[in-house]
């Protein structure tokens, strides 16, 4: 009988990638206003060569763009960068539809909610604290919470010993095959893929959701 459910936390619960592409359109434009001399074009390209190389969660992905590209960190194009960024972000930091009544009726079916996210522990934090989804959840696991990122089963089993669940009582969903799916399943969990999130086409899981809300179906 499933008591829990774990989730992953970016384009499982948050459509982070169209977040992260908009604010990083709006970060290049505002680097070419104040001064940088580069096409929109080849500097947004360039930017995701360096979030490729450093990772999508990078704090200091725009000094590392900079230095690479100028030699040095202009702090007026760094500064007007961070700003347009912080303001897009605030307004595209939502749920994918459904998060939020699909987590309420989860929890009036009385299941204990958990994230696993290999986000920064502070970034997970602010991400839920934003969308007001904080006070579903009975535990939050972020990066620092075992140093470890998902395949590894480390955040899986801390989650289960937090939950006070076993493995077999745990359903967890995310977007990635090879690192949510791959992870769940080596502690023995019964997985779920949010296709509707995945980035990467293709893997295996025990069930495939198109929308949040079929795991009701699943649970029924």
């Amino acid at each position: 009988m499933i008591k829990g459910i774990l989730f992953d936390l970016d384009n499982t619960l948050i459509d982070f990638m169209t977040m992260k592409k908009r604010c990083t359109e709006a970060a290049v434009t505002a680097m070419i206003d104040a001064g940088l001399e580069m096409s929109r074009k080849k500097a947004y390209r360039l930017m995701l060569e360096e979030y490729k190389k450093y990772g999508i969660e990078d704090q200091t992905i725009f000094q590392k763009f900079l230095q690479k590209h100028l030699k040095k960190v202009d702090y007026k194009i760094l500064s007007a960068a961070i700003i347009a960024y912080r303001k897009v972000k605030s307004g595209q930091l939502v749920p994918y539809p459904h998060v939020r009544s699909t987590l309420l009726d989860l929890k009036k079916d009385g299941l204990k909610l958990g994230i696993v996210s290999d986000a920064p522990r502070m970034q997970a934090w602010l991400r839920l604290t934003n969308m007001n989804l904080v006070d579903y959840f009975d535990v939050v696991l972020g990066y620092e919470d075992t140093g470890k990122l998902k395949p590894a089963v480390e955040p899986f089993r801390k989650a289960l010993r937090k939950m006070k669940l076993k493995s077999e009582e745990v359903l967890f969903i995310g977007d990635n095959s090879q690192r949510d799916i791959a992870g769940a399943r080596k502690v023995g969990m019964k997985t779920v893929l949010a296709v509707y999130g995945q980035t990467f086409k293709g893997g295996k899981a025990d069930y495939r959701i198109k929308d949040i809300r079929e795991l009701e179906g699943i649970l029924g």
